[in-house]
């Protein structure tokens, strides 16, 4: 089951979902390695983000329109796909059907997909939502109870098992990582009850206080997208005889509260206020693991992350400065 590396001979990669957080740095990120032209951007609408729009060639593509996804395949013939769409936990909780029919349906066409037209490789990214409140919450095993409670977690459940079985049945080498919260600079929050360790950043530069959805002592794991993108990037990567598990791995990095990454925050900006006011998105935190084993990506793939919590700030921070330093620039 050897592949070839993207971007050696002409081989192309198609990125489904490139205008989400995940996908916007991602598909930066692949067009810096491979090249513009050999990675293939696709969103059910474009991006602002011109680059991911512009840079490299991009589709308008809904991943539930299984016609137009075959049309984009057979043109590209990518060697693997990266599909990236879903509705995240707390926006999934709102429409629930809906969110059942894209993060399934969705993934069922690209599994069909690759299957049919010849796709080597597929990354379907899991999620902690997977595990639930019967779940050990403190260093969250691999292999262990799995009964969660929301749409997003349920259809990442029985996404993981269908990965599995394809690749039992069908020879396709899918890879998927749980990834916990994931925290960058690039994008807005998307929906996810994790955001809310993005939009703390946004408010603390823009010099507003920031009122937390979470209690202050709601651990959950956390992980800054530099070491999302190299976790993913070192799995599509590893040889296929070293993925032990067709499902997907457990991927941590840091454990935190919103108590804690204020503290972190006000090392740069003392001035820097937060209250709380816990929402519906707090059963789903308490829902979740405070902490991850990632023993097994360790010893099978070599993960290893890069970022703890003040080295996350000190650059989120950094770079968001420059942001609005950027923007005040350009409207003067």
């Amino acid at each position: 089951m050897a592949t070839s590396t993207p971007g050696t001979s002409g081989d192309t990669v198609l990125i489904i979902g490139a205008g989400g957080q995940l996908g916007l740095e991602l598909t930066h990120e692949l067009r810096q390695r491979y090249g513009a032209s050999n990675v293939v951007a696709a969103d059910v609408r474009a991006p602002k983000d011109a680059e991911t729009h512009e840079a490299g060639p991009f589709e308008l593509l809904d991943v539930l329109d299984k016609n137009r996804l075959t049309e984009v395949v057979q043109q590209y013939k990518p060697k693997q796909v990266y599909h990236l769409a879903a509705l995240l936990s707390a926006t999934a909780e709102k429409n629930p059907k809906f969110g059942w029919q894209l993060n399934m349906d969705g993934l069922f066409n690209v599994l069909d997909a690759a299957v049919d037209l010849g796709v080597q490789q597929v990354y379907w990214p899991s999620s902690i939502a997977v595990f639930g409140p019967d779940t050990p919450r403190e260093n969250t095993p691999q292999l262990t109870i799995m009964n969660p409670n929301t749409i997003y977690g349920i259809s990442k459940l029985a996404g993981e098992q269908w990965c599995e079985w394809y690749f039992r049945k069908h020879g396709l080498d899918v890879r998927s990582l749980r990834y916990p919260g994931l925290i960058g600079y690039k994008s807005l929050p998307g929906g996810g009850t994790t955001d809310y360790a993005v939009d703390i950043y946004h408010k603390a530069v823009a010099g507003q206080p920031y009122e937390c959805f979470l209690k202050e002592d709601t651990y959950l794991p956390m992980m800054y997208m530099p070491d999302a993108l190299k976790a993913t990037l070192d799995l599509m990567h590893a040889p296929a005889d070293s993925i032990k598990i067709r499902s997907s791995y457990n991927l941590g990095a840091m454990s935190f509260s919103p108590k804690e990454i204020t503290a972190s925050i006000q090392r740069h900006l003392p001035e820097f206020e937060v209250t709380y006011k816990p929402d519906s998105r707090q059963q789903i935190a308490d829902s979740w693991p405070a902490s991850i084993d990632d023993t097994r990506a360790r010893q099978d793939w070599g993960w290893q992350p890069d970022f703890d919590l003040d080295k996350m700030t000190d650059d989120m921070l950094l770079h968001l400065k420059q942001q609005v330093a950027e923007t005040a620039a350009v409207a003067r």
